[in-house]
């Protein structure tokens, strides 16, 4: 079993007997995307998985909380919010913006790509090494900058 999902386990029992529902709540819901993943996939997830699936549930409670923002539901949004901050404490930590530069310029060169078609390799590289870490979609844009100001 992997330590992340203990620890996850072990919050889920400490929210439990403190009687905190609203983080008993959080908890409970990342431990049935969890197991909902476990049971899909036939296997026991990895902590590289239960990151996967954490920053999955962080960038769906983001986009709530903007829709919910727009709608006026500030009730709503503020529910979110909190349940970003429980999951945003089993994340890894952040990168800085250096190491990420650093980290897409080994990739670039490992791959030795040359131009923006040869993205898919340099991001295939890139995944693994800073998911969960980084926001992905700016690690996109960084890649394709600097490949098409090699180009």
């Amino acid at each position: 079993m992997a330590a992340l999902k203990d620890r996850i386990t072990d919050d889920m029992r400490a929210a439990m007997r403190a009687k905190d529902a609203p983080r008993l709540s959080a908890i409970r819901m990342l431990t049935a995307a969890i197991k909902q993943r476990e049971v899909d996939d036939r296997k026991d997830l990895t902590d590289a998985d239960v990151i996967g699936i954490v920053d999955k549930l962080l960038k769906q409670r983001r986009d709530s909380i903007t829709q919910f923002e727009q709608g006026g539901r500030q009730d709503l949004a503020d529910h979110e919010k909190f349940e970003v901050s429980v999951l945003e404490a089993y994340m890894p930590q952040a990168l800085s913006e250096a190491e990420v530069t650093a980290a897409i310029a080994a990739a670039v060169a490992e791959s030795g790509a040359k131009a923006p078609a040869d993205m898919g390799k340099v991001m295939a590289l890139l995944k693994p090494r800073l998911a969960g870490r980084t926001d992905m979609s700016k690690v996109s844009g960084l890649v394709k900058a600097q490949l098409s100001a090699g180009a």
